[in-house]
C-alpha cells in the first residue's frame, strides 16, 4: 500500500511514516516545515519505500500529483499549538480550512480513501466527561482567537463528512487528544516537552493557570497504531473517532512526575494565562476522552503508561542535549 500523508515531517507524521515502513508499507509525505522538522525524518529519508516533497499541502498541482499515485491519505497537516494559533488566526484558519478542501477535492477526483485528523479541542467547554463522538460542543466566543483552531477542524469535520454523504468518497475522522512522545517539540507551547526541557538543564518549571486542570496523555506508538487500525477498517468508513489515553492527571501533578523522573532540582511556579497567553485566555478545567467506539470498531486501546511515556521523553531529550553539547546548569 502506498500512503500519502500530509504534515509527514512532523511528531505525529514522522513517527506513523516509520511505523508504516516497518509494516512494509511505500510512504510519500509532504510538509512545508512551518512546524514539522526535516530532522524527524533524517532516519528514514533514504529507505527505499520512502519520498518526501517540502511543500505547502495548497499547491494543488504538487497534491494532484501525489494523490494520484498513492492509494490512501493520511491528512494530518494542520497549524498547532496554543502559541502559534493565537499568535497567528489567519494562517490557522486558511492553512487547517484551505488545505483540508484542496486533500478532499482530489481525494474524490482519484477516488482515494482520506483519513482526516480532527482534533479535541472541538469539545471546547464540554461538562460532559468523557468526551463521546456524538457531543455537543461548546466554544468561546469568536474575539477570543484561540477558538479559531477549533471552529476550523469543525469545518474540516463537517466538509469531509459531507464529501463522504454527497459523493460516497471514503472518509475516516479521529479527534487526537494530548499526545506525547520522543520529538515533540515545546517550541509552540507543548506542555510536556516543555516541562522535561526545563527540568533536565534545572530551570523553573512553568505551570499556565493555577495548574489543576486535568488532561491526559497519550503515547505517539499508541496513536499511530490507532490510526493504522483505522486506515485497514472498513466499518470506520464514514465515521468519527476519539484517540487518546484516558489516564488522568492534573498539569501540576504532571510538573511534579516529571521533576521526579528527571532527578531535577527545579522550581515550579505558576504563570497567570494572561502572561503566559494574552488577555482575556480561555482554558477547560478538564479533557477527558472515550475510546470505547474505537475500540468497538478496531480492538484498539491505549497500553503505554503515562509514566513510561515521560520517560521516554526526558530519555530522548537527554540524548538531544547530548548531542547539542547542553548539560544541566
Amino acid at each position: 500500500m502506498n500512503v500519502l500523508i500530509t504534515g509527514g515531517a512532523g511528531f505525529v507524521g514522522s513517527h506513523l511514516s516509520e511505523y508504516l515502513l516497518r509494516h512494509g508499507h511505500q510512504v510519500t509525505i509532504i510538509d512545508n516545515l512551518s512546524t514539522g522538522r526535516f530532522a524527524n525524518i533524517e532516519g528514514i529519508v533514504n529507505h527505499r519505500h520512502f519520498r518526501y516533497a517540502i511543500e505547502d499541502i495548497r499547491n494543488i498541482h504538487v497534491i494532484d500529483r501525489l494523490v494520484s499515485e498513492c492509494d490512501v491519505i493520511v491528512h494530518l497537516a494542520a497549524m498547532v499549538g496554543v502559541e502559534k494559533i493565537i499568535n497567528e488566526p489567519i494562517n490557522t484558519i486558511e492553512v487547517n480550512i484551505g488545505g483540508t478542501e484542496t486533500l478532499l477535492k482530489t481525494a474524490r477526483r482519484y477516488r482515494r480513501k482520506i483519513l482526516v485528523a480532527s482534533t479535541s479541542e472541538v469539545y471546547g467547554k464540554g461538562v460532559s466527561f468523557p468526551f463521546r463522538e456524538d457531543d455537543d460542543s461548546l466554544l468561546g466566543p469568536t474575539s477570543k482567537s484561540r477558538w479559531s483552531y477549533a471552529a476550523s477542524k469543525m469545518v474540516d469535520e463537517f466538509l469531509a463528512l459531507a464529501y463522504h454523504h454527497e459523493t460516497g468518497l471514503p472518509v475516516v475522522l479521529f479527534r487526537l487528544f494530548n499526545t506525547v512522545g520522543p520529538r515533540q517539540s515545546g517550541q509552540y507551547g507543548m506542555v510536556l516537552p516543555r516541562f522535561v526541557q526545563a527540568a533536565l538543564l534545572n530551570r523553573p518549571i512553568q505551570v499556565y493557570g493555577d495548574g489543576q486542570q486535568q488532561r491526559c496523555f497519550g503515547n505517539v506508538n499508541d496513536v499511530v497504531d490507532a490510526i493504522y487500525r483505522l486506515m485497514q477498517t472498513e466499518a470506520a468508513v464514514g465515521e468519527l473517532f476519539n484517540i487518546g489515553s484516558s489516564e488522568e492527571i492534573s498539569i501540576r501533578a504532571l510538573a511534579e512526575r516529571v521533576r521526579d523522573y528527571a532527578d531535577s532540582a527545579s522550581e515550579i511556579v505558576t504563570i497567570p494565562y494572561d502572561q503566559a497567553y494574552a488577555p482575556g485566555f480561555e482554558d477547560f478545567r478538564r479533557r477527558v476522552p472515550s475510546v470505547e467506539k474505537i475500540e468497538r470498531f478496531t480492538g484498539w486501546r491505549p497500553t503505554t503508561s503515562l509514566d513510561d511515556t515521560i520517560k521516554q521523553v526526558i530519555a530522548y531529550y537527554q540524548e538531544e542535549f547530548k548531542r547539542n553539547g547542553r548539560a544541566n546548569t
